[in-house]
């Protein structure tokens, strides 16, 4: 698929600097850009490749002001890392063909209902009143449970497992093997020293714009649901335990783990292997370094977290450099 400059300044809503007849068919990262391809440049630290780059299009900010002479055509927007992000979704969109199917070996019943365009692949299982809105694609080796409604323009890849009873909203995405409504960590000791093992009856309710990384799993509630709010992104090989509320826009890096009945709020960030405690509240833009371990409530929004035990970071630079110079005698 060919774009020329101007149309990708009409696509991005910016201006063109140079050939608006410059064209592309392919993307690349800007220390690899060659004719035929558009990059980015956001970061202030790649400003000597914008000079070097071989790239027939750059994405640049309306604010950038080159000390040296680009042979590549520019396209000013107002945040090119955004665009790159717009431009892309737009590329994928353009190139996703939507049509039914049905694999010759899927398995569905009569009391499924699909929508229009729907996409089943081979040995896909879709349980029975499961309820898949339009245009949605169900990879091959997926199984989704009874009494499942899934709504609008999802994806979910292969080997997912979604058990029955669960709740998924419109265009969400779901990677490969996350297992969406496995029965969350809970066991009552016995006076013997043994376990009984407690009952999930709840569910899990995934809102709107929500995407899943692979192996990530998300467990049932005891009662009631779990719920991962509009717009959450959750990364690879992350654990959801049950009960857990995860707010809008909030997002987790790979390897997250998070403890039952803990409630996490809006546009949250978690750096990868961040470790969080059970029966917790934290408050809306709380941040989390990697490998952060937090074992209280946080009331505070807007505030950042460093390591183990968690404490605010400025704090845990301060200690930081104590602990170095204690080590340095």
């Amino acid at each position: 698929m060919e774009f020329k400059a101007k149309e990708l300044a009409e696509i991005l809503k910016g201006t063109v600097e140079g050939d608006p007849e410059a064209a592309v068919s392919n993307f690349a990262r800007i220390e690899n850009g060659k004719p035929g391809t558009v990059c980015f440049f956001a970061n202030p630290k790649y400003e000597h490749y914008v000079y070097e780059c071989k790239a027939s299009i750059i994405l640049v900010n309306k604010t950038f002001n080159p000390q040296k002479p680009v042979s590549a055509t520019m396209i000013r927007v107002d945040n090119a890392y955004t665009a790159i992000a717009t431009l892309l979704d737009y590329v994928t969109e353009k190139r996703r063909s939507y049509r039914r199917h049905r694999g010759l070996h899927a398995k569905y019943h009569f009391s499924t209902k699909f929508g229009k365009k729907v996409y089943v692949g081979d040995f896909a299982y879709v349980g029975r009143h499961t309820v898949v809105g339009d245009f949605t694609k169900i990879s091959e080796h997926v199984y989704i449970g009874d009494n499942v409604k899934i709504g609008s323009h999802c994806i979910i890849y292969p080997g997912v497992r979604i058990y029955s009873g669960m709740v998924i909203g419109n265009n969400v995405i779901i990677h490969a093997n996350a297992v969406i409504g496995a029965d969350g960590f809970g066991f009552a000791p016995l006076p013997d020293g043994s376990y009984k093992k407690i009952e999930h009856t709840g569910n899990v309710v995934i809102e709107d714009d929500v995407e899943i990384g692979a192996n990530t799993t998300i467990d049932k509630s005891q009662t009631e649901s779990t719920v991962i709010h509009r717009g959450v992104k959750i990364d690879n090989l992350c654990q959801i335990a049950h009960n857990v509320e995860i707010g809008e826009h909030t997002v987790m890096a790979a390897q997250t783990g998070i403890a039952g009945s803990t409630k996490i709020g809006k546009y949250c960030m978690l750096g990868g292997q961040v470790g969080i405690a059970g029966h917790l509240t934290i408050a809306d833009r709380t941040s989390f370094s990697a490998q952060a371990g937090l074992l209280s409530n946080i009331k505070e929004p807007g505030t950042a977290y460093m390591g183990t035990p968690a404490i605010p970071w400025k704090e845990f630079l301060r200690a930081y450099t104590i602990f170095r110079q204690q080590g340095k005698k």
